[in-house]
């Protein structure tokens, strides 16, 4: 008996909480021991982690509100948006644009800068169907500008982006001297750190992440 008692005397007795708070071990001596809580570092650390878009975490703030620089690529990223989204519809309304000769005209432009462009098969390969090669480029900036503004498929819209500034650099605007006088060259510039970047904050790219983790909790407890 004196040997149980003795052994239960030292036996320790855990109590644990859901989440760990409350733990609390008696020795030998019953002296209770209060659990080590963390220290103002770590809390902020975890304060400082912002969920993003597509789990991507953001580290060093000391708030839960996300940093000025998560909407440093926003205004490019409208500015460009808005900007292709004008200039598809405004080459797929224009009647004397999408014609394979005129004034005005797709093929009289790229009939003009044929021999100063940098890619010349490429222009060739437009002049075989100028109209069909203005809808390609319209509706290409139509779909580009669409979805960079919603931020669907960001990185992939950007990616189109920067290959039709890629083509109408080097057709159109490679003859432009100083080379900073061309702006498709600006644009090509431009979209590819929205290619790197996506548009991880006010988009449909963010949303869709987290839908899919609700449908799969929900199919994990049905």
């Amino acid at each position: 008996p004196a040997a149980r008692a003795r052994g239960a005397v030292r036996f320790a007795a855990v109590v644990r909480r859901v989440g760990g708070r409350t733990t609390h071990d008696r020795g030998a001596g019953g002296r209770e021991e209060k659990p080590c809580r963390p220290g103002r570092e770590a809390r902020g650390a975890v304060d400082g982690m912002t969920l993003l878009g597509r789990g991507e975490t953001l580290s060093g703030g000391t708030g839960r509100r996300p940093s000025a620089s998560l909407y440093a690529l926003l205004p490019l990223r409208l500015f460009l948006g808005v900007t292709f989204l004008y200039a598809g519809l405004d080459k797929l309304t224009d009647g004397a644009f999408l014609a394979s000769d005129g004034p005005g005209s797709l093929g009289e432009l790229m009939r003009s800068c044929r021999d100063s462009a940098g890619a010349p098969w490429l222009v060739d390969l437009g002049l075989h169907s100028p109209v069909g090669f203005g809808w390609a480029i319209g509706l290409g900036e139509v779909a580009v500008g669409a979805a960079t503004l919603l931020g669907l498929f960001a990185r992939v819209a950007a990616a189109g982006g920067a290959l039709i500034s890629l083509c109408l650099w080097l057709t159109v605007s490679w003859s432009s001297t100083p080379y900073y006088y061309g702006n498709d060259l600006v644009y090509l510039m431009a979209w590819l750190p929205l290619a790197i970047a996506g548009a991880p904050l006010l988009s449909l790219d963010a949303v869709r992440p987290r839908r899919r983790a609700r449908a799969r909790r929900g199919a994990l407890f049905t």
